[in-house]
């Protein structure tokens, strides 16, 4: 079989406290501690779909013991003898396993649950037989009860004996459990599934629409987080194939659900200082340690060493060698943070699975006939709605695992995204270029990207004259993703239209579009040909603009403008009024907006000269503002104060202006300087 009887073992749930401990009760209150708790269970319903007979026969038991307890706590016992304060301890126990046993089971994924029958008819079949052998030695007699009192517990008894001599594993679940594992096995052939097999699995499963089964993959990704083993996650992952597969084949596509953006962002909740890449400080999603200890995200690291670098962006230090390793506990602990705060979070390496999954052959395949499906259906003549359903689950797929988005790849569906890019239907149009971002996250989609024909160009278009901002914003974003690339970041650096409509974007667009376009933006000025694109086209005065809403962002592309934009990026500063904003920054804003507005304010007043830290020193309280930094900011932000203040206490002395006389001569061409004054072209 391809999923043997022993893959699924029981799910790593943590029970009540109180499943395992005696309680520490009077006799009274253990008699109505007692009452109380078998009531709850008899209240609770039985399963609908598995487990029926089980669920309903412990249920009934449960009814009938708070009847009798009930009876016992009307008596008004008050005292009760050794052996049957013992019993009622353990009944007590017992009766709290069985009610973490039964929500246990109602939270299952169905399919998770259909797979563990064995093991949870077993548990049913092992507190029956425990709860029988307590009434057994229930101290009926010590207790004197009344007629009608020991008629009702030798109902109860009797009720128990007749469960523990009956079969442990309910046919018709045992049936079903069969023919899932077959039909597993074959996908593990690849072989297709039979429809009418596959459709009566899924009504027999109570699996009867689009939402259902989305329901249940959701179930199903919670399933694997309570695994700790790989080869069952791996398992729990090829039981979402099967049901994605059947969500598509069955149901068809889902109705995209309409939001006005396409994910909760990072930006949008306090996301922790240690989760931010001290390069891009956007959240890192594939932290690795360098040479020096310091950790940063892969893509901006590999970025910078990239770009010529040899030391660590942090400490100055030499990097011995660009051997990065995974930081796996920071990273596993940013995960589960996105997960607390439902922010997806997705590896961009390319060899790790998210979860570290590793797909199993049954998963892949299963994966691999939903992508033939869904693309067939794409090439056949359909409706805008139904085109859209059917892209909006590609979108969904490509949004989990690496895997998937190779398949869609080499499915051939870029070229089909492509045409729907310039669609006149927006939640189309907003599906598809989603779907090219997700699909981005693979390095080796990028290039795919990148060379299939209107691939590129759509992304672009819809980035300059996209039908919704989300739209616009997702374009943006990969833009941001290809440029992870440097050959792609040269390539899109050089089109004018990609630089002026990301511009545009930050300028004109909502919050989430704007940090969008600005992070794209960010990784272009790591290109000199683009960064004079970008001066051109007003990025310092769109940075100026945006600074009072997403102060990291804007100060973090400034600090690149200005270190690699040379004279014209300063003049701009000089024009556009920025270094009184940076003050404010340094003032006002988070640790790592200081650290890069101290950073950038160095730069500014190394190569703008006098007049430039003039400027700066003509602000009030500008030099507390920086011992304030030295103090208490970041180790990169204390020592940029600490070469800020030195700037400007040498400008106080008057030795500024001898320090930049050397480069009135380099730059005569664009800068003219009297004594320790620099005059910069409008």
């Amino acid at each position: 079989m391809a999923v043997s009887q022993e893959v699924f073992p029981a799910r790593k749930r943590r029970p009540s406290l109180g499943a395992f401990i005696s309680p520490d009760f009077s006799d009274r209150n253990l008699l109505r501690a007692l009452f109380l708790l078998s009531h709850e269970i008899s209240t609770l319903q039985p399963m609908r779909v598995l487990l029926r007979k089980s669920s309903a026969s412990i249920i009934r038991k449960s009814k009938l013991i708070s009847i009798l307890f009930e009876e016992l706590v009307q008596n008004h016992v008050n005292t009760l003898p050794p052996s049957a304060a013992l019993c009622f301890e353990e009944l007590y126990i017992l009766l709290q396993r069985i009610k973490v046993l039964l929500e246990d089971c109602s939270t299952y994924s169905k399919m998770w649950l259909l797979m563990q029958i064995p093991s949870t008819s077993s548990s049913f079949h092992q507190l029956t037989v425990e709860l029988s052998t307590l009434l057994d030695i229930f101290p009926a007699r010590d207790l004197n009860l009344n007629e009608d009192v020991e008629e009702l517990l030798n109902l109860i008894r009797k009720h128990c004996s007749e469960k523990v001599a009956g079969r442990c594993v309910e046919t018709n679940d045992e049936n079903l459990r069969t023919e899932v594992l077959k039909m597993l096995e074959n996908i593990k052939r690849e072989i297709v599934p039979d429809h009418s097999k596959l459709s009566d699995i899924f009504e027999r499963l109570n699996l009867n629409d689009s939402a259902g089964c989305t329901a249940e993959i959701e179930n199903l990704e919670d399933e694997i987080q309570n695994q700790n083993d790989d080869k069952s996650k791996a398992d729990a992952v090829a039981l979402i194939g099967i049901v994605r597969y059947a969500k598509c084949v069955l149901y068809g596509a889902s109705t995209p659900r309409i939001t006005t953006r396409r994910q909760k962002s990072t930006a949008e909740v306090n996301c922790p200082a240690d989760f931010r890449c001290p390069i891009s400080l956007d959240l890192m999603r594939d932290p690795v340690v360098v040479s020096t200890g310091q950790t940063y995200d892969r893509s901006s690291i590999n970025l910078w060493v990239e770009s010529g670098h040899a030391t660590c962006p942090k400490t100055g230090q030499t990097l011995s060698h660009t051997h990065f390793i995974p930081n796996l506990a920071l990273k596993n602990m940013i995960a589960m943070w996105c997960r607390d705060q439902k922010i997806p979070f997705e590896s961009m390496e390319v060899n790790v699975k998210p979860n570290a999954v590793a797909l199993n052959k049954t998963a892949l395949e299963a994966i691999k006939m939903t992508v033939s499906f869904l693309v067939n259906k794409l090439t056949a003549l359909q409706t805008s709605e139904v085109i859209d359903r059917l892209v909006h689950e590609l979108r969904v797929l490509a949004k989990t695992d690496s895997d998937s988005r190779t398949c869609i790849a080499e499915a051939g569906a870029l070229p089909l995204l492509a045409k729907f890019l310039g669609s006149e239907h927006p939640s189309l149009q907003i599906n598809a270029v989603t779907t090219i971002l997700n699909l981005s996250i693979l390095e080796a989609n990028k290039t795919r990207i990148m060379e299939t024909d209107g691939v590129l160009n759509g992304v672009i278009e819809v980035l300059k004259s996209g039908a919704t901002w989300e739209a616009k914003g997702n374009a943006a974003a990969t833009i941001f993703s290809l440029t992870g690339v440097h050959a792609h970041r040269k390539r899109l650096g050089r089109k004018t239209r990609v630089v002026r409509a990301l511009l545009d974007l930050a300028r004109a667009g909502p919050t989430g579009s704007k940090r969008d376009a600005l992070m794209a933006i960010l990784n272009l000025a790591g290109d000199r040909e683009a960064i004079g694109k970008l001066i051109e086209g007003g990025v310092v005065d769109m940075i100026a603009e945006v600074m009072d809403s997403l102060v990291e962002e804007a100060v973090a592309v400034l600090e690149v403008v200005v270190k690699r934009g040379g004279l014209a990026a300063i003049s701009a500063a000089y024009h556009g009024n920025v270094v009184k904003k940076l003050t404010g920054v340094l003032r006002e804003g988070s640790d790592r907006a200081k650290e890069s507005a101290a950073a950038t304010l160095v730069n500014i007043c190394r190569k703008g000269g006098s007049e430039m830290v003039g400027e700066l020193a003509a602000t009030s309280g500008i030099e507390r503002v920086v011992w304030e930094i030295m103090g208490t900011g970041t180790g990169r932000g204390k020592r940029k104060a600490a070469t800020l203040l030195r700037i400007l206490r040498r400008w106080a002395a008057g030795l500024i202006g001898q320090q930049f006389s050397a480069q009135q001569q380099q730059h005569s061409t664009t800068v003219t300087m009297t004594s320790a004054r620099i005059v910069l072209p409008a």
